[in-house]
């Protein structure tokens, strides 16, 4: 893989691709192995995704943790001055048409605060350092969720995407977890291992 963020970036949109060819139910699987452990501790109000292209299928997960946890949900919805807002919804809603593809709430929905959030990636690190498009659409709202209070972030991913590294900034928010069709990948408790671990020869 390259270490050049934009030929990464098309590497992994083209593997996307191929892995969601290959395993279109990989959306229900990763909802029946989800740990509604996170949902008990991080939520209620839970961030979801509409998909785009061949981001993981969020439905399935989004369907049972509203059934079996009684969760809130919202969705992302991108300001024109740049600035990612969370707008309430539940499934059947209206949307709105909005640029790159993206479907979101309407401009008069209500804003919520998520603690839990569902991210879409294009690829991952055992660093929980994620690749995006490139806006800093996420980054941003994290950072700001994250400087007025509690709030987990889960990527969700096909288990093919993860990368030995991913190229990573000073503004980008790493994950916190994530989670695949082959299961969890608890991203913070390695992060936390890396950081307290001693250097080598003390």
């Amino acid at each position: 893989m390259s270490s050049d963020k934009a030929e990464l970036r098309a590497q992994l949109k083209e593997l996307r691709a191929e892995l969601d060819a290959r395993d279109p139910d990989a959306g229900e699987t990763l909802a029946d192995k989800f740990p509604m452990k996170l949902l008990e501790r991080y939520g209620p109000m839970v961030s979801a995704y509409w998909p785009i292209g061949s981001e993981m299928d969020p439905f399935p997960l989004i369907r049972r943790l509203k059934n079996e946890g009684n969760a809130d949900i919202c969705l992302p919805r991108v300001e024109e001055d740049g600035s990612m807002t969370f707008r309430a919804w539940a499934p059947g809603n209206a949307l709105e048409d909005r640029p790159f593809g993206l479907s979101e709430p309407p401009a008069d929905t209500e804003i919520v605060t998520p603690t839990l959030v569902l991210a879409p990636l294009l690829g991952f690190d055992r660093s929980g350092n994620r690749l995006g498009y490139g806006k800093g659409h996420y980054d941003r709202a994290l950072q700001k969720l994250r400087a007025e209070g509690r709030v987990f972030v889960c990527g969700l991913a096909f288990f093919g995407q993860e990368v030995d590294e991913i190229p990573a900034e000073a503004h980008d928010i790493p994950l916190d977890w994530v989670m695949t069709e082959r299961g969890s990948i608890p991203i913070f408790m390695m992060r936390a291992m890396s950081e307290t671990a001693p250097e080598s020869g003390t």
